[in-house]
């Protein structure tokens, strides 16, 4: 059993409960394809098996959030969840902030909150923060695609569509865009509707599954990897299943690779007219 089930998680649990129910039901390893904080609901695909072997492809895709931020205060978690570290900022109006968006896109080096998961000589850095020991955060280079705002509710609170590539603080763009402003903000919600291929309307919520379904919501590996295909013959499987290459016409690049059976069997790589095994998966 090897694939992915795309779990809706709810607001206020953790990513790492979410996996423990999938990791029960099928009775085999499982992990999660990028956190969701407790705050945030929404997306969160879950390998089971060997599925968990592409987590560095799935964690560079993607992403699709719709995030509310709250201006006039601040917060050391940069969330509504932290303490509260100033208040009496300025709430600005929609002209404001839509004139600093376009500063946002693109590719910008990002510094993660301090409550993150981000490694500080071998420790978390929630860790240290919720210790009090004084830390700095290099900033890191992530993509921004685009930040529109949707929608302007009461309690100075607004409402943005923020699509951004893997590594991405949806935390950190509310402290960059109120700094722009000239006021403090932070985020109150946190929704994920997409990563990568797994998208919010074909989730689940993992208090609906059990032993009887869950076969039903596991999605095939080969059915979320967008690469083209390429089907052993006996000749090719004698070779490249024994962890040799094989010369063939494919042109470089990264394939989807079956067995002489029609199995799915991993991804392979061509490399200079010749192909060899690159992920197992089977």
């Amino acid at each position: 059993m090897t694939g992915f089930v795309n779990v809706n998680k709810p607001c206020g649990g953790g990513s790492t409960r979410e996996v423990a129910i999938i990791k029960r039901l099928t009775h085999l390893p499982c992990g999660h394809m990028g956190t969701l904080d407790p705050i945030a609901d929404g997306v969160l695909p879950i390998a089971i098996g060997n599925a968990a072997r592409l987590f560095d492809y799935f964690l560079t895709k993607e992403k699709t959030y719709v995030a509310t931020f709250v201006f006039g205060s601040d917060y050391d978690t940069l969330d509504t969840t932290g303490a509260l570290t100033a208040s009496g900022g300025r709430i600005p109006d929609r002209e404001e902030i839509e004139a600093v968006l376009p500063k946002l896109v693109g590719e910008v080096m990002q510094i993660p909150p301090r409550y993150s998961a981000k490694n500080v000589n071998g420790k978390r850095g929630y860790e240290l923060a919720r210790k009090g020991i004084e830390f700095e955060l290099p900033p890191k280079k992530v993509l921004i695609k685009s930040v529109k705002l949707i929608d302007c509710l009461k309690g100075g609170a607004f409402r943005f569509e923020i699509i951004c590539g893997g590594g991405t603080y949806i935390r950190s763009i509310a402290r960059d865009m109120a700094q722009l402003i000239g006021t403090y903000a932070a985020m109150s919600a946190l929704t994920r509707t997409k990563s990568g291929p797994f998208l919010i309307e074909n989730s689940v919520r993992s208090c609906t599954l059990d032993e009887g379904n869950i076969n039903d919501y596991i999605i095939p590996c080969d059915r979320v990897l967008p690469f083209e295909s390429i089907y052993a013959d006996k000749a090719m499987a004698k070779k490249i299943f024994n962890g040799l290459s094989c010369p063939c016409d494919y042109i470089d690049g990264t394939y989807k690779l079956y067995n002489e059976r029609n199995e799915f069997y991993g991804l392979a790589a061509v490399n200079g007219g010749q192909l060899k095994v690159r992920t197992k998966l089977c």
